[in-house]
């Protein structure tokens, strides 16, 4: 009887306390028995995933690859099926919201039943959607708790960042471009219904393609505040005039830098100050984009700060750029620095230097030298003796201090250079600077030889597909290229006169090129079975339907209809 008036008080107390979101577990009998204490656990409603202590068995290690992708089949089943979101959406964030899940799993307390424990969880603790959503967006955690907005944990809750993100992804713009994009410039966010749609269209109205828009946009998000930008406009009218195309900008833009528009237009009126004429300056541009591209041209002006004020005259500087425009290229300013260096630390006058540059600057800019110390040891000299002999005989720096006999890449990379010239070429015209570990790495993913690579890829752009947008697709999925090109047609013609799906699906997700036509006639009649059967939505993206793993596709786009597992097995056995 004692014991049954303990419990009844102690019932009644935690009674009192479940405002507070406290819960009873109830005890095993043999805890009855032994007295033992009863255990209290808290419902923590809604509270941010980063303020969630690590402290279950599960996350106590590292998390296999099994429990976390039920954590992730958990969160999509919430996402999708409690809480509405777009089936799309809803995978996209249980599966790119690494650390949130970890959070999650912190909370389970049997790795051996995580799906029922979190299950669970959830049902009684609703989540902070905006937390995996941000950092589905490729946000990290420090920037997403920055970035939650007060008194909102669901998504539905503010209707116009998520439409403004729909007309964003939608338009063709990667996710994890968005997730910079609001970070950036989060009032694009706030544009009323089809104001952002409306200013994004009218970059498509000054001759863009879409794809270079997407680019253009996703690397400048600020372009979108307002209407449209007059130094963007400017620095294109400028570029047109030199005898650019519109979309010869969006071959160069680059999400991993920041671009001053009205710097680029400076730039091009210095240049022409200088004395360029039309067609110097869009030889220049061709050859060296990164001028305008990299710093948005300030290297320009910071190339011309330094030889001022090496002692050179304004006059003579002008003189330079427009007998020697390389100069201006990273490289050769690169190598021309460091001989610069090289001389000052031997001894050798400004005067003296600024001479050099000025009558010998095509030589310093040629190659990259060795240290002066490594130069002085293998000559036996002393640097007073090293000077003196380069006053008197200043090519004799090439063959004294040159790298180019010990470390030339062109001859460790391409021994073979008739094996592998179009290979070069190939990658050179898809963007590739040359030399660079990017072409290294490359010549080693495409496989055939340049003019198969190049027939390939005229294949795509014959298809209708722009050819900047081509050479981002191969960059993505470089193995599109390893197809023969009649592989390369007939997986374009299935997409469009059999799925009917417009070419341009392909631009988003380039790897349904890569997948064979087994899984792709496999998963696609499956799913226009079930389409048919009104247990599916229309129009899913490719990489829903082919990405995902046999065992989900069988979840989600087989078991979700009764007959689905016997229609299933029909068209298995019905293939080849």
């Amino acid at each position: 009887m004692l014991v049954i008036a303990i419990l009844s008080n102690l019932n009644k107390m935690i009674c009192q306390l479940n405002h507070h979101g406290i819960f009873l577990r109830k005890p095993s009998l043999a805890h009855t028995l032994t007295f033992a204490p009863l255990r209290i656990g808290y419902f923590r409603c809604c509270i941010p995933a980063h303020c969630l202590k690590l402290e279950s068995s599960v996350t106590g290690s590292r998390v296999s690859r099994v429990v976390r992708t039920e954590a992730q089949d958990v969160l999509f089943d919430y996402l999708h099926c409690t809480r509405s979101l777009d089936l799309t959406d809803a995978e996209h964030m249980s599966k790119n919201s690494p650390h949130f899940l970890q959070k999650l799993l912190s909370e389970v307390e049997n790795e051996q039943d995580v799906t029922q424990s979190l299950s669970k969880f959830l049902r009684y603790n609703p989540i902070n959607e905006f937390e995996p959503f941000f950092e589905s967006l490729g946000l990290n955690p420090s920037e997403v708790s920055t970035l939650l907005p007060r008194n909102l944990i669901f998504l539905s809750d503010d209707c116009t960042m998520i439409e403004n993100y729909r007309v964003l992804y939608d338009y063709g713009i990667a996710r994890s471009r968005i997730g910079r994009m609001y970070k950036e410039v989060q009032s694009i966010f706030r544009c009323d219904f089809g104001v952002l749609g409306s200013k994004v269209r009218a970059y498509e109205e000054l001759g863009l393609s879409r794809s270079t828009v997407v680019k253009l946009v996703s690397c400048c998000p600020r372009l979108l505040v307002g209407g449209v930008n007059s130094e963007f406009v400017m620095v294109l009218d400028r570029l047109r005039g030199l005898g650019f195309e519109n979309d010869w900008i969006g071959a160069y833009l680059s999400g991993k830098s920041s671009y001053n528009w009205q710097r680029m237009h400076d730039t091009i009126d210095f240049l022409e100050k200088v004395g360029y004429s039309e067609e110097q300056m869009s030889f220049l541009f061709k050859t060296y984009p990164e001028l305008l591209f990299e710093s948005s041209g300030k290297k320009v002006y910071v190339l011309v700060g330094r030889l001022l004020k090496l002692g050179l005259k304004m006059k003579e500087v002008l003189s330079l750029f427009l007998q020697n425009p390389k100069i201006l290229s990273k490289k050769c300013a690169k190598n021309l620095w460091q001989a610069v260096g090289f001389l000052f630390e031997i001894g050798m006058d400004v005067e003296d230097i600024a001479s050099m540059v000025f009558s010998h600057v095509q030589l310093l800019c040629s190659y990259s030298l060795k240290s002066p110390e490594t130069v002085l040891k293998s000559l036996n000299v002393g640097r007073e003796d090293l000077c003196q002999f380069l006053k008197e005989d200043p090519s004799a720096l090439l063959s004294l201090a040159s790298k180019s006999k010990t470390n030339s890449m062109e001859h460790a990379t391409f021994h073979n250079a008739s094996k592998h010239f179009e290979k070069t070429t190939f990658l050179l015209r898809l963007g590739y600077v040359e030399n660079s570990d990017e072409m290294l790495k490359a010549l080693k993913l495409f496989r055939g030889r340049g003019d198969q690579l190049q027939e390939r890829f005229d294949c795509l752009v014959q298809a209708g597909l722009d050819c900047n947008v081509v050479s981002n697709m191969i960059k993505q999925a470089p193995s599109v290229l390893n197809q023969t090109k009649y592989v390369i047609e007939k997986k374009i013609d299935c997409l469009r006169n059999c799925l009917g799906y417009p070419l341009q699906s392909v631009v988003a997700f380039p790897s349904y090129l890569c997948y064979d036509m087994e899984r792709i006639d496999l998963r696609f009649s499956m799913y226009e079975w079930l389409r048919d059967k009104g247990a599916a939505k229309s129009n899913l993206s490719l990489s829903t339907i082919l990405a995902c793993s046999d065992a989900r596709f069988v979840k989600y786009f087989v078991d979700v209809h009764p007959e689905g597992p016997a229609q299933w097995e029909r068209l298995r056995k019905s293939l080849p």
